[in-house]
């Protein structure tokens, strides 16, 4: 709780001893909130083993955050941060404060020792008195040895963190992933620098260490696909969902808002919530590429442009965009600009191989992007399609598809972004990799350089795709793309 919390904090407490006692008595014995590993439990092991052998004899600090307030005495749901969920297993709302600490072994290796808040007492003020991390307000936390047998690690009191992580600053490196919990590592440096560490030395110190847990995540293991088909197949529910809302969306007003409720309710029956503020585009709006005050009307005629993904438990999330008549059926203009979008998807999509690059997903789609543009005579004149390709002196087609084709998904929508270019952009594709494939036109109703048919039209089809020992996998290639098939859909939810 903050100061200004503290100062502020006028709801009633629990003072007398007498009603202390009372409360401390008449409790039915604790049951382990864990019964056995978690399923993620070996596979964030073996990720830590990976970082321990790239840090040898370092101590490696990885703060899962504290809560954050939203307002006076009211915090925001907590997430923890990416890299504590990575190496812990740990997802959901799990567990605020909490730091995995990998510590140093005399003879190779590192011991994993998680740092925090476990279940208070009954007869400790915390149990009753506590809003933020008591029982009575938030439920049960996990006890030390319900941690330890979930998580198979070492399970310590918060309490004991800095002086653990401070000790020997000065004889071995001391690592922080600092953006998880900037308060805390403000201590921690203070601590270490206090230790003997070298206080220029820490920033660069640290920044090495985010930038391993980033990378790490470029290529999935079993547990993390097996979680991105979750993620997918929730989604997949989801857009079910909004379509079969259409006919109400119209009829409500602020029809954007009732797709996205729909997708949001749909989401936490099936996942744990939403991995980002769902795009709900209708008409014009779909040619705002962030669009998400999803304010307004959804109107017969007119396409909606909707992305949208389900976030699991355990964090990882999936992104598709889909984009659907509002009235089931597509004008010859629309279907003339989404079978563009369309084609130039299926060739990044094909371009989804071992050792290809990352770069030439984008490349393969915008070409179809370029050509399309360019069959259209939206070019200007004397332009080619390779002249508009050429990075230097082109890229006039950007006017109509700005942004890139594809990113890396995963526990982050936007996974794995602290890789440089050359392990990102310029690196080969690998199995196990999942990245999205989303190209899109885009025709503002004031663009008059666009042909009049198509102004107010904007397309973006977005798929999540996993690449695979000899091509790819559409993990979400079960929600239909093709522009009959997309009509069929929205008549099959409509009925």
């Amino acid at each position: 709780m903050s100061e200004e919390q503290k100062q502020a904090d006028n709801r009633g407490r629990a003072t007398t001893d007498e009603l202390r006692a009372f409360i401390r008595e008449g409790w039915a014995p604790r049951t382990p909130t864990t019964t056995g590993p978690a399923p993620a439990a070996a596979h964030a092991a073996a990720r830590r083993e990976v970082l321990s052998a790239a840090f040898p004899k370092q101590r490696l600090v990885v703060p899962a955050g504290g809560l954050k307030v939203r307002s006076n005495d009211t915090d925001y749901v907590f997430r923890p941060h990416t890299a504590f969920a990575y190496l812990t297993g740990l997802g959901a709302d799990r567990e605020p404060d909490a730091v995995l600490v990998l510590e140093p072994l005399d003879d190779g290796g590192h011991e994993a020792v998680l740092y925090f808040r476990p279940l208070a007492e009954r007869d400790s003020d915390e149990f009753f008195a506590d809003a933020r991390y008591g029982e009575f307000w938030v439920g049960a936390r996990p006890s030390v040895e319900d941690v330890e047998r979930e998580l198979g690690l070492t399970a310590r009191h918060v309490d004991g963190l800095v002086d653990a992580v401070a000790k020997d600053a000065g004889e071995l490196t001391v690592r922080v992933v600092r953006d998880a919990d900037r308060e805390l590592t403000e201590r921690l440096d203070a601590a270490r620098v206090e230790n003997g560490a070298a206080q220029e030395s820490l920033q660069e110190a640290d920044d090495a260490l985010a930038h391993a847990v980033s990378v790490a995540r470029l290529v999935k293991d079993e547990y993390e696909v097996e979680q991105m088909r979750e993620a997918v197949d929730a989604t997949h529910a989801g857009f079910d969902a909004m379509l079969a809302a259409l006919p109400d969306a119209v009829a409500n007003g602020r029809g954007e808002r009732w797709l996205e409720g729909t997708f949001g309710l749909t989401a936490r029956h099936r996942g744990n919530g939403v991995g980002y503020d769902a795009i709900c585009a209708a008409g014009d709006h779909a040619n705002t590429l962030h669009w998400i005050k999803n304010t307004g009307d959804v109107t017969p005629g007119e396409l909606v442009l909707i992305d949208a993904g389900v976030e699991v438990d355990s964090l990882y999330t999936a992104d598709v965009t889909r984009t659907v008549p509002v009235d089931g059926t597509f004008t010859d203009a629309q279907r003339e600009v989404y079978d563009a979008v369309y084609a130039a998807q299926e060739a990044g999509i094909a371009a989804v191989r071992p050792g290809a690059r990352f770069s030439d997903v984008h490349a393969a789609a915008i070409r179809v992007i370029a050509e399309h543009l360019h069959a259209w005579g939206l070019l200007p004149e004397g332009v080619s399609v390779e002249d508009t390709l050429d990075k230097e002196h082109g890229q006039y087609h950007r006017r109509w598809m700005v942004h890139g084709t594809s990113h890396h998904l995963g526990l982050d929508v936007h996974d794995c972004a602290l890789a440089t270019r050359e392990e990102y952009m310029d690196a080969e594709l690998r199995p196990g990799m999942v990245l999205t494939v989303e190209p899109g036109l885009y025709f503002k109703a004031d663009d008059l350089l666009a042909p009049e048919r198509f102004r107010g039209i904007g397309v973006r089809i977005e798929d999540d795709v996993l690449v695979t020992a000899d091509g790819c996998e559409n993990l979400s290639g079960g929600m239909p793309r093709r522009s009959d098939e997309v009509e069929a859909w929205v008549a099959r939810a409509r009925s």
